[in-house]
């Protein structure tokens, strides 16, 4: 994206999410209460992580687009550790624990083991084009894999997120005035920040790369 006027609306959206999110009225659910604000940040930062995969898998094998693939999964994972932190606290304070092995936590713990192992694949090899056809295919079997561990078979099996084992569904807090104007410029806060990151990320390894071509040139 060209210019900054997404950068500023990215810290905009960001600055109101945190403020409107500690000051806002919630609705009073049962089991959740005010741990329900969790959701401006536990949520949009898994939105970010999935639409980061997914441009991330859109890339080709090309070089250039290679580097960008590489960068957007590396904030993807973060955006996924970052989820799976700010989870285990809401699932500390509603559950009684932060790690129930509830099927939604052991699919997103999966999926991210599932992206570690593609930075181990481009990690185990030293030829760049053979890395980034290999890094391609597996990253499109990656974005495939999570997406039924995370959206699916949660909601096959019996899971204690919203909408199971009597915690409200998601629907409950969309309904909500408030939280919706919270919950949804987060949304775009967190998927904007997460796309900065990565493209601060690509123009550095983009150097890198200038540099390491010129030092070759220099040499021979």
């Amino acid at each position: 994206m060209k210019g900054s006027y997404w950068k500023y609306l990215s810290i905009l959206l960001l600055l109101y999410t945190v403020v409107g999110g500690f000051l806002m009225s919630v609705p009073r659910l049962a089991i959740v209460n005010e741990t329900i604000r969790g959701l401006y940040y536990h949520v949009p930062m898994w939105f970010g992580m999935v639409v980061l995969f997914l441009l991330s898998t859109l890339m080709s094998n090309q070089p250039q687009q290679d580097i960008q693939s590489v960068e957007m999964a590396h904030v993807g994972t973060l955006f996924g550790v970052l989820g799976i932190v700010t989870g285990m606290i809401w699932a500390n304070y509603t559950w009684g624990s932060p790690w129930h092995g509830d099927p939604k936590q052991n699919g997103a713990a999966i999926a991210l083991l599932i992206y570690l192992a593609y930075f181990v694949l481009r990690g185990s090899l030293d030829n760049r084009e053979q890395r980034a056809r290999l890094s391609a295919v597996y990253n499109i079997f990656a974005f495939a894999a999570m997406i039924p561990l995370i959206f699916i078979i949660p909601r096959m099996t019996s899971s204690m997120h919203p909408g199971n084992g009597g915690n409200p569904g998601f629907n409950m807090y969309d309904l909500d005035n408030n939280m919706r104007k919270v919950f949804y410029p987060a949304v775009i806060g967190w998927i904007l920040l997460g796309y900065w990151i990565a493209s601060l990320r690509i123009r550095l390894r983009l150097a890198e790369e200038q540099i390491k071509e010129l030092e070759y040139e220099k040499n021979n």
